[in-house]
């Protein structure tokens, strides 16, 4: 099979051909269809997350299963199935209380996070050097072998670069909204980030009828692209400072902030844009050692919370359930994100349009 490999950091993905393994006990064979182009997986491509290489990225997948191995249940060759980067066990307190995002299992031991779960490798190049899978998955992949609990299965009438997209930006962004405890319908919101994470955040506040949603960022095309998912103001940070703007728009601050990118400069910024008793989020992974200044007694005085968000803030697949359910019911706008289709030999091209800030996202189709 063909597969883009990523040998070295910062240099780009090679295509080459791989050979797979047939899935073993809980493993299951999904011959790939659609797999978005992340922002995280970039991050890797640049060494800004340290992961081990060679490695095949790509963790927001959506194919076709085409073979299971033993014990596998509910799911059989001819599934249409989208991928969760973390293969949740279902037994441990975080699942077994809703937090699968947070599955032991899954972070027990750091050193097969990108192999299968016992500590081996389905995928070698010709010369026999294993390959590792971002988080046992891998979608830069014509196929891949992943954990069965990894797959939500779905019905066949959702477009396969729609359902590789719920796969992370989708579940990241909308889940990170919707799943906040709490949060009231006539809230006032700010989004920093208008790439495929941001965007979504942005469209379930609208879908949380918020009040005023306001989006931030650098490029003036992003910020009138998001207008199509929701925002009702915009600020272009190079132009004008936001926290002031944020205060100007709202009377004080937003009673909600999201840093959907990963950066301390700009998630002071969203501490800072929140009104007494607001609550900044970070969405975004910013770099291992990053950490951000903060005023101390703006938090006490002001009653602020600052809270992380990973992977939808709740369970993945169960996210994507409802996800899954509000598209084929019209209710959430998932092919307005997608603004190019590329081909797996056009995947470095496909990272080149992270690089220039192009809006929506860019989908590999196999």
């Amino acid at each position: 099979m063909k597969a883009a490999v990523l040998y070295e950091v910062g240099k780009k993905l090679e295509i080459i051909d791989l050979k797979i393994d047939k899935p073993k006990d809980g493993e299951v064979l999904v011959d790939m269809k659609a797999a978005g182009v992340c922002a995280s997986d970039h991050h890797v491509i640049h060494g800004q997350i340290p992961y081990p290489t060679p490695i095949v990225l790509g963790h927001e997948n959506a194919g076709i299963v085409e073979e299971v191995g033993n014990n596998v249940f509910g799911i059989k060759p001819g599934d249409s199935v989208i991928m969760s980067f973390v293969s949740s066990c279902g037994q441990c307190k975080y699942c077994r209380t809703g937090l699968a995002n947070h599955c032991s299992r899954h972070y027990s031991d750091p050193k097969v996070q990108h192999k299968l779960f016992d500590d081996t490798f389905r995928i070698h190049d010709n010369e026999s050097t294993g390959i590792f899978q971002m988080n046992k998955l891998g979608g830069f992949a014509e196929k891949q072998v992943v954990p069965a609990d990894s797959l939500l299965v779905i019905p066949k009438d959702v477009p396969p670069e729609v359902a590789a997209l719920i796969g992370c930006c989708v579940t990241t962004g909308y889940g990170g909204i919707i799943n906040l405890d709490n949060i009231k319908a006539g809230s006032t919101v700010a989004v920093f980030g208008c790439g495929g994470v941001g965007l979504n955040i942005l469209e379930g506040a609208k879908s949380l009828n918020a009040n005023k949603i306001i989006a931030v960022d650098i490029f003036e095309h992003k910020l009138e692209f998001a207008y199509k998912f929701g925002a009702t103001h915009v600020i272009n940070a190079k132009n004008e400072d936001p926290v002031e703007k944020i205060k100007e728009i709202t009377g004080g601050g937003v009673d909600y902030s999201f840093d959907s990118f990963g950066s301390s400069q700009i998630m002071k910024q969203a501490v800072e844009s929140l009104g007494r008793r607001g609550t900044a989020s970070l969405v975004g992974l910013a770099h291992p050692k990053a950490d951000v200044d903060l005023n101390m007694v703006d938090l006490v005085r002001n009653e602020k919370k600052i809270i992380g968000s990973f992977y939808g803030y709740a369970s993945p697949l169960v996210t994507m359930k409802k996800i899954v359910d509000m598209y084929l019911t019209g209710k959430i706008n998932i092919d307005g994100l997608i603004r190019k289709r590329f081909g797996l030999d056009e995947i470095n091209e496909a990272f080149e349009d992270i690089d220039k800030g192009e809006d929506g996202r860019g989908v590999i189709v196999f």
